[in-house]
């Protein structure tokens, strides 16, 4: 048993949503109790207790579209690259690094990921991978690294025709064998979906293949018009828009998750709402690569269960959160935009994808609910409760204010110390692993 009190908690819970002095108490992986700190060390009067010490006890972040196999690109450089638009960004950069990646760098990539989203609170990811030069058996070392530090991870790997059908069969055999090894899995920790890059770079061959591989009960996840040239390739090739594409090969529905959408229009909206499709919005990617701002307003007013991720920009929730919040105002030139669109995204939106694959109920602070609990170092100068606490994390609050998080029940830092995994280790194994990538990359 832990209790993490004598904090303010922020709960999300619509029946008992602020208490200035409260606590959680957790046994084994759920939250078993919720309520003033009195109470609950009452009840519980042996358990380990962490001490919050006045500071915000929340929920724990989930980030609902990561790409794990981006992290050595930090201050990477690369001989003759000068990108003129999107394209040229994702083969110059993007596709040039995961070309280039073992087997040990995807996992190492994971060790850091993994490590900086326990920093930052975040105890959920849906990650989209890419490894084509080492694809088969990826997505398990990306799972080991999950499973060493602690963080639940929905893993897929990126199908992709761009270097050739082989490698394009070996990307769909990858995500239909982790797909099916997650389904077994019952540590409520791991789960699966099948993989796609974007519609222009999967062919009609390559989509039949995807479908009849792909096990009951999971669907995709996809990049979706999140350049221009995504459309103008999908209106040329196939006579169509793209999410009428993916509705004629029965990718859209409850379980995929289709990732920014920039370029779509009404009718398309109406296609993801009425298949119960989700969306991810990427603020930072977004404005990152100069793609645009897609209509993510219009989304959630239309009901369109709507989520907020980094892709691999950030692994800082509160970073997106407030990078969203004045896209949408300077977009939109409504400074009124977006004050309760994105925060529904972030604390709600997120929790509910994460619910269609993982069955303990996230990102909320109640009786029977995951033990995902995190605490905050920040002392608010104003009123704080839980009509305007989500202004207080988007001004107040950032990923490295967090000093304690719990996932899934275990402690996996406390006062900012990683309490099971030798950070300097992995963190020396990457910087390594790192200099040898930009070598192989530059010759």
């Amino acid at each position: 048993m832990l209790i993490l009190g004598n904090g303010r908690v922020i709960t999300r819970d619509e029946k008992n949503p602020y208490m200035d002095n409260g606590a959680v108490a957790v046994e084994g992986t759920a939250i078993k109790k919720v309520g003033s700190l009195d109470e609950v060390r009452a009840a519980y009067p042996d358990a380990e207790f962490i001490d919050a010490k006045g500071k915000v006890i929340m929920p724990a972040f989930i980030n609902a579209h990561e790409h794990i196999y981006s992290s050595f690109a930090r201050g990477l450089s690369i001989n003759g690259y000068n990108p003129n638009g999107f394209l040229d960004i994702l083969d110059g950069l993007w596709w040039t690094i995961d070309r280039n990646l073992t087997l040990e760098d995807t996992y190492l990539s994971a060790m850091a990921t993994y490590i900086d989203c326990i920093k930052n609170g975040v105890t959920t990811i849906f990650d989209h991978h890419a490894s084509f030069g080492s694809i088969r058996d990826s997505l398990f070392h990306i799972e080991k690294a999950a499973k060493e530090t602690g963080v639940r991870s929905c893993l897929c790997y990126e199908i992709s025709d761009r270097d050739g059908k082989e490698k394009a069969r070996d990307s769909v055999m990858e995500n239909a064998e982790f797909i099916r090894h997650a389904l077994k899995d019952d540590s409520g920790m791991i789960a699966g979906m099948m993989g796609m890059h974007a519609q222009f770079t999967i062919s009609d061959e390559t989509m039949e293949l995807a479908a009849a591989n792909k096990p009951e009960g999971v669907g995709y996840h996809i990049h979706v018009a999140e350049g221009i040239e995504d459309l103008h390739h999908c209106l040329k090739h196939y006579g169509k828009r793209i999410v009428d594409r993916l509705m004629d090969w029965n990718i859209l529905g409850e379980k995929t998750l289709l990732g920014h959408c920039i370029y779509i229009n009404g009718h398309e909206m109406d296609l993801i709402k009425d298949t119960n499709t989700m969306v991810v919005h990427n603020p930072e990617s977004n404005m990152g690569n100069a793609c645009g701002c897609p209509p993510t307003m219009e989304l959630v007013h239309r009901g369109i269960l709507t989520g907020l991720g980094t892709d691999g920009y950030t692994h800082d929730m509160t970073e997106s959160y407030k990078v969203a919040n004045v896209l949408h105002k300077h977009h939109l030139c409504d400074a009124t935009a977006a004050w309760g669109e994105v925060p529904q995204m972030l604390f709600e939106g997120n929790a509910k994808i994460a619910n269609r694959y993982f069955s303990q109920e996230l990102g909320v602070l109640k009786e029977g609910a995951a033990g995902d609990v995190i605490v905050v170092d920040y002392d608010p100068l104003t009123p704080i409760s839980g009509d305007n606490c989500n202004g207080h994390i988007l001004f107040g609050i950032n990923g490295r204010n967090v000093v304690t998080t719990v996932a899934n029940g275990k402690v996996l830092m406390k006062d900012r110390e990683l309490q099971h995994i030798d950070e300097a280790k992995v963190m020396s194994d990457c910087r390594q692993a790192a200099a040898e990538l930009g070598k192989r990359i530059n010759g």
